[in-house]
């Protein structure tokens, strides 16, 4: 059981509105405590959500999870308001369905639970994964990215000419005279993959053409099935295994920690 010590059940937030205003007055009253300038060591937040499945929709939505980056500008005003000073690299996590840490500061009127990542507590790891086309034709069957490489670009042809001029190398490519349909709706320069060291997680970028008005990219998680739309290009998705990653209109990309097996 994850809710013995709420103590403050008959002033529950019923509706989307109020219960994101909890949420958010929850994190400022965290995040005072590192107020005037103490944010520098923070590495990153998280969120753990463990509520009732009938009010799990309501939940979702006072997170914005089909566009996290919503939530995270909340935060950062919150902090800004505080000169909390948060470093440019800092992410925002918010997780479901998982048991509270024990470190985690747990809330009186919701189920959620907040615990801030600094230099402190941040334990570093490594990690390999692996990438493959379930539509659209890449150059590989598989990909693989560690923790130890650099960028992983995506994007159509190995060989792409942006709009700048300069060429970049495509990692994952999906090349242009492919036969396969989906392959046209993919950009040059369309996303990329870094490994975050703080976060201890692979994220996910749009590249410029992969934000709107161009192409767009959307994830799919495979254990909540919530669809991420990415609108910007310096706010990332934190890859879990199994995620779809959706470019264009109908190529598709598997995220996923374990390697293809031979049938």
């Amino acid at each position: 059981m994850f809710n013995l010590f709420k103590s403050d059940k008959e002033n529950r937030p019923v509706d989307v509105k109020s219960i994101r205003y909890e949420l958010l007055q929850f994190i400022k009253q965290e995040l005072q405590k590192a107020e005037g300038g103490e944010g520098g060591n923070i590495k990153g937040l998280n969120l753990f959500i463990n509520c009732p499945s009938s009010e799990k929709a309501m939940y979702e939505a006072a997170v914005y999870t089909e566009e996290p980056e919503l939530f995270k500008d909340e935060v950062q005003r919150i902090a800004d308001d505080y000169a909390v000073n948060l470093p440019e690299t800092w992410l925002m996590e918010v997780i479901f369905d998982q048991q509270f840490p024990e470190e985690a500061t747990w809330s009186k009127k919701l189920d959620v639970a907040f615990f801030i990542k600094t230099s402190k507590n941040f334990i570093k790891q490594s990690a390999t994964a692996y990438l493959r086309a379930l539509s659209g034709e890449t150059d590989q069957k598989e990909y693989t990215i560690t923790s130890e490489g650099e960028k992983v670009h995506i994007g159509r042809d190995k060989k792409a000419q942006g709009d700048d001029g300069f060429f970049r190398t495509n990692q994952i490519a999906f090349p242009s005279d492919s036969t396969n349909e989906s392959n046209k709706y993919v950009s040059r320069q369309h996303a990329r993959i870094e490994w975050n060291n703080d976060a201890g997680r692979f994220m996910l970028f749009a590249d410029e053409g992969g934000v709107p008005p161009r192409n767009k990219i959307k994830i799919r998680s495979e254990k909540s099935e919530d669809i991420i739309k990415l609108t910007s290009t310096h706010i990332g998705h934190q890859l879990q295994e199994g995620d779809q990653i959706i470019l264009g209109e109908s190529a598709v990309l598997e995220f996923s920690y374990q390697p293809a097996t031979n049938e």
